[in-house]
């Protein structure tokens, strides 16, 4: 059996990580990043205070938050490192596949990397590819989901709504982000939605051939009709269909999925070796 340490395990992120740990049979130790509060100490999941002897013995060690910098010191088990901002000289997840023989330390893989990646394995014939990235506020943790809640409230009350939570103002608007270097033509979108993501791409075929659909790869599942955010917030795997127009040149292919039980859970589980 795997034993491992969620660090953070108070946050939207940990809860998530501890519940699916555990249905996979693994010994999780829960751990929040310092003292514990008083909604911690009577929450529904126990949550122990960080500690080295509770380290002891442990394969792994999982940061779903940041710790005191001093708690892993001297850690000799693997450590991947799950946060929004990780840190940026570890080397990623691999795309596929186990931990990496000989790797001590991994960061998660931003979900729409991940997607991105995914698109050669899900569509023959495919050369331009253009759309948007409607983004809910999952990726932020607990802080997107209280900031958008906060912020909504305030709005319906007729008052200014804090944006220190977000950082923006989110509640009833879409706010367009401008594309960073290596997005190419990925325009992102943050909408007031609290789970599920979608990826609408306009895609053009190579020359000389024709787009066609792949066998859907594990964790992939195509499907009928464009899945909504409420349809991916809720699959653990992403949801893709194609809108291909009648000489197969073009289509619309919407990709839609969890940033945190797609974008994170499956992979942090295939890593482990726990799928």
């Amino acid at each position: 059996m795997l034993k491992l340490a969620v660090i953070g395990a108070q946050t939207l992120l940990g809860r998530e990580l501890v519940n699916a740990l555990e249905a996979r049979e693994a010994s999780v130790v829960p751990l929040s990043i310092g003292a514990l509060t008083v909604e911690e100490e009577v929450g529904d999941l126990v949550v122990f205070a960080p500690s080295r002897l509770l380290l002891e013995g442990l394969d792994a060690v999982l940061l779903a938050d940041t710790p005191d910098l001093d708690l892993l010191e001297g850690f000799p088990g693997r450590i991947l490192d799950l946060r929004a901002e990780p840190e940026a000289r570890i080397d990623p997840m691999p795309l596929a596949g186990p931990w990496p023989q000989g790797a001590k330390s991994l960061r998660g893989r931003p979900a729409l990397e991940q997607v991105l990646a995914l698109l050669p394995s899900l569509l023959e014939g495919l050369g331009d590819v253009g759309g948007t990235h409607l983004r809910s506020v999952a990726w932020m943790g607990d802080r997107g989901l209280e900031g958008l809640v906060e912020q909504t409230l305030a709005v319906l009350n007729g008052e200014d709504p804090d944006l220190k939570k977000l950082g923006y103002r989110q509640a009833f608007e879409v706010v367009p982000v401008t594309p960073t270097v290596g997005k190419g033509r990925l325009m992102e979108i943050r909408v007031p939605s609290f789970h599920g993501d979608l990826m609408i791409l306009q895609v053009r075929a190579l020359d000389g051939q024709s787009l066609a659909t792949k066998e859907a790869p594990a964790g992939v599942k195509w499907v009928d009709a464009a899945p909504s955010s409420r349809d991916v917030a809720v699959s653990p795997e992403l949801l893709a269909h194609l809108d291909l127009t009648s000489d197969g040149k073009a289509a619309v292919l919407t990709l839609g999925f969890d940033p945190v039980l797609w974008g994170v859970l499956r992979p942090t589980m295939r890593v482990l070796g726990l799928m």
